[in-house]
């Protein structure tokens, strides 16, 4: 089976994702040139977690490849490719959580520092944590990345933003006092398990909270593309890209 038999956009999803790229057919210069294939050879990195060095030869050449995705994530193209295909203001449930992916040491050594880079160091070795925000449908709304030590209530009311839901889930390490007040100043109804530590307990309603399951299930299917996986950039800027062109293709199948 050869690579061109294996690409991930079907025409439907690429004419989705394609009123949202640099450049078109009425573009003059090199910006709309092969587009199509471009974003399948990222694609390809993104699955495979292969080096980029090991870009098949049909994608063209690696460096020009890899130059141009970086080019990319500094113009949040990728960003905005995932908003577009995110817009799902119908949604009852926003769940909230965090998974931390161990960093290959490949990924160490980018500007301004570990921390800056979002690479956190334990005896375990290096490693960065997502959280993630994910709408009732399971599929993310909204992705940010910390060093892997770092707490998930701190990110907890850059997750819910400007969101409106119904319900907002989360397990015990959001159950802090100032998340639950910018829940309730949302409009919606907190679902969170109390810290054990907690003397005055809020009461939990435990059959919607099942509903956790969902973002469980998106961290595995996120995981299945191998550079989520595992961290092998150097910047935050590019993994984070990486992360978010995998929620793009949760969001398009």
């Amino acid at each position: 089976m050869g690579v061109l038999d294996r690409l991930i956009l079907s025409d439907e999803a690429w004419a989705r994702m394609a009123l949202h790229i640099i450049g078109d057919e009425r573009t003059r210069g090199s910006s709309d040139r092969d587009n199509r294939m471009f974003v399948e050879a990222v694609l390809w990195i993104v699955r495979t977690g292969a080096p980029w060095r090991d870009l098949p030869e049909v994608f063209g050449s690696w460096n020009s490849a890899f130059r141009r995705f970086s080019r990319w994530s500094a113009k949040r193209v990728w960003h905005r490719v995932f908003a577009a295909m995110a817009d799902d203001p119908d949604f009852e449930y926003l769940i909230l959580d965090s998974t931390i992916v161990r960093a290959h040491q490949h990924a160490a050594g980018g500007k301004k520092g570990a921390q800056d880079q979002a690479l956190g160091r334990s005896r375990g070795g290096l490693s960065t944590k997502i959280h993630l925000a994910v709408r009732g449908l399971g599929c993310p709304a909204r992705i940010i990345l910390t060093a892997g030590q770092r707490g998930d209530a701190p990110q907890a009311a850059a997750l819910l933003a400007e969101d409106r839901p119904a319900v907002v889930l989360a397990d015990t390490a959001y159950d802090a006092d100032h998340f639950r007040a910018a829940i309730a100043n949302a409009g919606a109804i907190a679902v969170i398990p109390n810290n054990p530590s907690r003397t005055k307990k809020h009461p939990l309603d435990r059959q919607i909270y099942k509903e956790r399951h969902l973002i469980e299930c998106c961290f595995s299917k996120l995981k299945q593309f191998r550079r989520v996986a595992t961290r092998y950039e150097k910047t935050a800027r590019n993994f984070l890209a990486i992360v978010t062109i995998a929620a793009t293709i949760l969001w398009l199948r």
